[in-house]
């Protein structure tokens, strides 16, 4: 099993941040270094572990929608060696899971795209019938796909706290504010930003279910993040389409009525429940067994949806 990278150390440029998952460095003025860790967050708690090869497969995957994506929405790459902008001692942390990126203002919201009526959208439906306002179908099963893709955006909680579901008009309220003072050049509003974040949020993953489908794999459910530049001009930036931010499930699994096996991790989120674990800090340790199969299924949607062996060395 390959080493994993729990945390990164680079001195050589200044550390801005530490997510669940990525580490953030300053390039410049322009562009940031994200550096993505074997960390994995459950219940939003991080866990003691890391997974060996899960950063290098959620920033390889990433990297592979947003090349095969960009015709609908221009993302945050720069096309920048991230061993370049770095001391050569440190180049091996970003091997392979760095990535050099604009820097953008993000929107304040998880642009999240439904597909089918799992999760927390399963449970809004049995109260209300809706998904963020969204009115569905009566009688809808568990894990029925809907009719057609729908937006149901969040908020975008600190870490430790829990991303809350959001009417559409309460994102846009939302923008507006957040970018109140930043889009005088672009004559656009917040609320005008979120407009366009759903029509590509959409259409992203429509396209990317459509691919992934012919692979065998389901994308039950996506989360997108948005990023605006200085003229208003918006991207698609963080990561995409990956274990960590999607819902799959094998499609040849698939049954309405039942929750699939899925490759993300739900996983190591079932094992934790079945400790009696109180979801909050500090999680208790993974088995060696837990470990391995999870790293396993990161790697397996990784080469069923490009089709190419993951390069873990």
């Amino acid at each position: 099993m390959t080493q994993a990278l729990y945390e990164s150390s680079i001195k050589s440029l200044p550390l801005l941040a530490r997510g669940k998952v990525r580490d953030i460095y300053a390039v410049d003025d322009d562009k940031l270094l994200f550096v993505t860790s074997d960390r994995l967050s459950a219940f939003d708690v991080i866990l003691p572990d890391p997974i060996p090869g899960k950063g290098k497969v959620l920033t390889q995957l990433a990297n592979f929608w947003f090349d095969k994506l960009a015709r609908i929405l221009p993302n945050q790459l720069t096309g920048i060696d991230p061993q370049s902008v770095v001391a050569a001692g440190e180049r091996e942390q970003v091997r392979g899971r760095g990535l050099v990126v604009k820097r953008l203002k993000p929107l304040p919201i998880e642009a999240v795209v439904r597909g089918y009526l799992i999760g927390s959208g399963w449970k809004d439906y049995q109260e209300s019938g809706a998904v963020c306002g969204v009115r569905l179908p009566a009688g809808l099963p568990l894990a029925a796909k809907l009719p057609e893709p729908i937006f149901t955006p969040a908020t975008k909680a600190e870490q430790g706290a829990h991303d809350e579901n959001i009417s559409f008009e309460q994102a846009r309220i939302n923008c507006d504010a957040a970018l109140a003072g930043t889009l005088e050049v672009s004559g656009r509003s917040g609320a005008q930003i979120v407009d366009q974040a759903r029509e590509a949020a959409i259409a992203l993953y429509s396209a990317a279910a459509d691919y992934a489908l012919d692979r065998g794999i389901i994308i039950a459910d996506t989360k997108f993040e948005f990023g605006v530049d200085a003229a208003g001009a918006l991207y698609l930036i963080d990561e995409a389409l990956t274990p960590d931010s999607s819902r799959f499930w094998p499609a040849d699994s698939y049954r309405p009525g039942s929750n699939p096996p899925s490759y993300d991790k739900q996983y190591v989120r079932d094992h934790l429940e079945a400790l009696g674990w109180n979801k909050k800090p500090p999680a208790p340790p993974l088995p060696d067994e837990v470990i391995a199969h999870t790293s396993a299924k990161y790697i397996g949607a990784y080469e069923q949806l490009t089709g190419q062996k993951l390069d873990l060395d």
